[in-house]
């Protein structure tokens, strides 16, 4: 336990692992964002580890559906004019296969079942959940999900920095959870976000440190 209320709690930890889909991040995927591709290493590094020390997994996706009904205003044009872009069931929508406990897996995600709001369980201590939007617990279970799992302290890692990760983690610290960013294994960090969360006590951590400290857990 630190010393310090913000202080993360690693026996009562989760990874958090945010839009990490081929299409978002694989470069022949429909939208692809820069740099997400260059942190699969040190996300699968974190991962591996977090399995071996049974840390609850989150794997939080983002699906849309051809006729925009669960999507962005700011995309929901985009994808009404026929683009096809993390689409229930596609290919696109899959999380990058580095990142799945068996990366010889080919289609993992249930799309039926999590766009009804069920987390999807993929391993001893690992889901993916579905989100809506950018933030990873607007209109979802996930706060509930977490704590019936006795999860204080998350850690974020995945894909785009400015969107979807940085709105979640300002969620989770309106939930008082104690907060920790890999920030090798997040695509589009920049330097004034790094001190605006550390501003409200995020924890700043590297794929290494991060893999000691889950060691740590054993």
């Amino acid at each position: 336990m630190g010393t310090h209320v913000t202080d993360l709690n690693w026996e009562h930890g989760a990874l958090v692992i945010i839009d990490m889909q081929n299409d978002f991040s694989l470069p022949d995927g429909a939208m692809p964002v820069a740099g997400a591709m260059e942190v699969i290493p040190a996300i699968s590094d974190v991962l591996c580890q977090a399995r071996k020390s049974l840390v609850p997994i989150i794997h939080i996706v983002r699906y849309y559906k051809p006729d925009g009904s669960n999507v962005d205003l700011c995309r929901r044009e985009q994808i009404l004019s026929g683009v096809t872009l993390v689409a229930p069931g596609s290919a696109g929508a899959e999380i990058v296969s580095e990142l799945k406990p068996d990366p010889a897996v080919g289609r993992l995600m249930d799309a039926e079942l999590l766009i009804s709001g069920k987390p999807q369980k993929i391993g001893p201590k690992e889901w993916i959940v579905y989100k809506s939007r950018w933030g990873a617990f607007y209109e979802t279970d996930l706060e509930k999900f977490l704590k019936d799992q006795g999860v204080d302290s998350l850690i974020f890692m995945g894909n785009n920095f400015p969107n979807c990760p940085r709105t979640s983690i300002y969620e989770a610290s309106e939930r008082d959870f104690k907060l920790g960013l890999v920030t090798d294994a997040m695509s589009r960090v920049y330097e004034q976000g790094i001190e605006e969360l550390e501003n409200i006590g995020v924890t700043m951590l590297t794929a290494a440190r991060t893999v000691a400290d889950l060691k740590e857990i054993l």
